[in-house]
Parts: C-alpha cells; sequence; structure tokens
C-alpha cells in the first residue's frame, strides 16, 4: 500500500528549512524554490507574484548554465552568483530538477550567501527532488 505525502506538512518542513539556514545571511531578501521548467515549488520572504516571476525568469539562467557546463563537460553546476548594484543572487541546484534563488541585499558576505544557500539546497534535496520531465514519444 503506498500513501500519499502530506502537502502541507511538506510545505511546513521546506519553510523551516528555509528560515533555519536562510534567516543567518545578513541582508536576506528572499528565496524561491522551483523545479527546472519554472514552476514555484515554495518562496520564503516573498511575495507569490513575485516568485512565480522569479522562478520563471531564473529556470533560464539555470538552464543555460547546465547547457553551459555540458558542452564544457564540467559536471555538475554547484551555484551561480549574479552581483547587482544593489542585490545578490545565487542560484543553487536543488534535488533532482529543482533550483534554489536566493536574493539578498548587498550586505551579504559572499562566501556566507554561497555556503548557507548550498547548505540549504543540500538539506532540501530530498523534499524538493521532482524528476525531470520527459518528452513522450510521438507516434
Amino acid at each position: 500500500m503506498t500513501t500519499t505525502p502530506n502537502t502541507a506538512a511538506s510545505n511546513d518542513v521546506i519553510y523551516s528549512v528555509l528560515d533555519n539556514n536562510l534567516s543567518r545571511i545578513a541582508g536576506i531578501q528572499g528565496a524561491v524554490l522551483l523545479s527546472n521548467d519554472g514552476i514555484r515549488l515554495s518562496a520564503y520572504l516573498l511575495d507569490r507574484d513575485q516568485a512565480e516571476r522569479m522562478a520563471a525568469a531564473s529556470s533560464g539562467v539555470a538552464a543555460t548554465m547546465k547547457a553551459i557546463s555540458r558542452e564544457v563537460g564540467g559536471g555538475r553546476v554547484i551555484r551561480q552568483l549574479v552581483e547587482m548594484d544593489d542585490r545578490y543572487l545565487c542560484i543553487v541546484g536543488c534535488g533532482e530538477g529543482s533550483t534554489l534563488i536566493v536574493v539578498t541585499s548587498r550586505k551579504a558576505r559572499l562566501g556566507e550567501l554561497g555556503g548557507e544557500a548550498v547548505r540549504t539546497a543540500q538539506a532540501l534535496g530530498e523534499w524538493l527532488g521532482t524528476p525531470e520531465r520527459v518528452q513522450a514519444p510521438t507516434s
């Protein structure tokens, strides 16, 4: 007999992991968990609309980095860091088929941001394991 996972309980666990890990980063602005096809799975400190827009846009960046890594034989992409005038954005692979996006102000220390983002992604890997979508064969 199989059981259906309790989605509300899973969301509570995911939020707890995000809060416990990311709240330690100076200048934390928020985070988004997304499937690799750009669907928002969960958000931290961001409203739903903003999180959905970030998920959609960030999935393209994450896919581009994976494609470049495959092209140059670089292996798994561990994290990407985007520096802006007023923010940092850290993109980390999270489980099978999921991505974690963390946004901070420029107050964040880059080593701390990168380290906590990777640790958070590792902690969430089992909860966010979203298998890659496989295109159905055409007849």
